[in-house]
């Protein structure tokens, strides 16, 4: 009987989506699996694959060069498409891949075991595999290494996803924030396109802490968090980056536009009540960092906006600052 999850592919889709992992830095988490493949089963290649759209796209990848390929090439593609393990003993001799350019060209496949990484959920989002450029079989014990490899794939999949939202306010975790900024900085490079950095905390959060409580100090950060994800666009990131300090993503927004949207954030949260015993309102600082070509880490842009943001509470707080060449200005 057909499985009905092998074949809708927006369902797939949506469940690789929702773990946002796509076109991220690589993990240690991830390569330790990919190196653990290579090293029991012997074989000179390994890879997370994950199938997107048009692509498979590889999380990790050991003895291969390439970061992706097109999916109408990936092996890959045939292993989700059922729930066994799909082996390929010699390439040549399978009419399926004999013909396939990286069978004929580099890296040369010749035999290929591939495991599908199925969700919690059942759908299979990618596949760990084993890859030779000789012809050969895969045992049994083989393919249950490979099996289990597989599951603690989704494992850290899992508890990557787990990890990226902050518990207090839903907001990403500093680390998935700067995950997402580097991902910002790749695309930057690759195609040039604009993409700011708002940095902001609490000005005076330490005086409502000792006033109110923490309780009521943590009820004011997650008003704060809950307004500024009403105001931002569906493609923004908010990210918790620790205390009461947040940071939000603008893609495809230059220096003008980012300030004034600091602006509008900065304006709202003054102008807002934070609900509690007692109601409070609270003003932000921000500082605004428009992504250039010679800060090439998130920590490094991180480092600028921070920058801004010390100008913006120098100034008097309740502001903004622009980080411009160097120097810092008000919005």
């Amino acid at each position: 009987m057909l499985d009905p999850k092998l074949t809708d592919e927006p369902a797939r889709m949506a469940a690789l989506e929702r773990y946002d992992v796509l076109d991220t830095p690589r993990e240690p988490s991830f390569d330790r699996i990919t190196d653990l493949v290579r090293s029991i089963l012997g074989v000179p290649i390994s890879a997370i694959s994950l199938v997107d759209t048009g692509r498979q796209w590889f999380k990790s990848r050991a003895g291969l060069d390439a970061g992706e390929t097109s999916r109408d090439i990936a092996f890959c593609d045939h292993t989700i498409r059922q729930r066994a393990p799909m082996v390929v003993t010699d390439a040549q001799e399978d009419a399926r891949f004999r013909d396939n350019p990286l069978v004929m060209g580099d890296p040369n496949i010749r035999s290929y075991a591939g495991i599908p990484l199925e969700t919690p959920d059942g759908y299979n989002i990618g596949s760990l595999c084993a890859i030779d450029t000789v012809p050969r079989e895969f045992d049994p014990g083989q393919i249950a290494i490979l099996k289990n490899l597989a599951a603690l794939v989704v494992e850290q999949l899992e508890l990557r996803r787990i990890a990226e939202r902050d518990h207090l306010t839903g907001a990403l975790t500093r680390r998935a924030f700067l995950i997402e900024m580097n991902r910002a900085i790749a695309l930057f490079e690759r195609h040039q396109r604009p993409v700011s950095l708002l940095l902001f905390d609490i000005d005076h959060f330490k005086r409502i802490n000792d006033t109110h409580g923490h309780p009521a100090g943590d009820q004011v950060i997650r008003g704060i968090a809950r307004l500024c994800t009403s105001l931002q666009r569906p493609s923004d990131s908010l990210g918790r980056l620790g205390g009461e300090e947040f940071g939000i993503l603008l893609p495809e927004t230059a220096e003008e536009d980012a300030a004034s949207a600091a602006q509008r954030f900065c304006e709202a949260i003054a102008a807002a009540e934070i609900p509690g015993p007692p109601p409070l309102c609270v003003t932000v600082s921000f500082g605004v960092a428009e992504l250039r070509g010679d800060w090439p880490t998130g920590e490094s842009w991180l480092a600028v906006a921070d920058m801004a943001l010390y100008e913006a509470k120098r100034s008097g707080r309740n502001r903004v600052a622009v980080a411009r060449h160097g120097a810092f200005h008000a919005a």
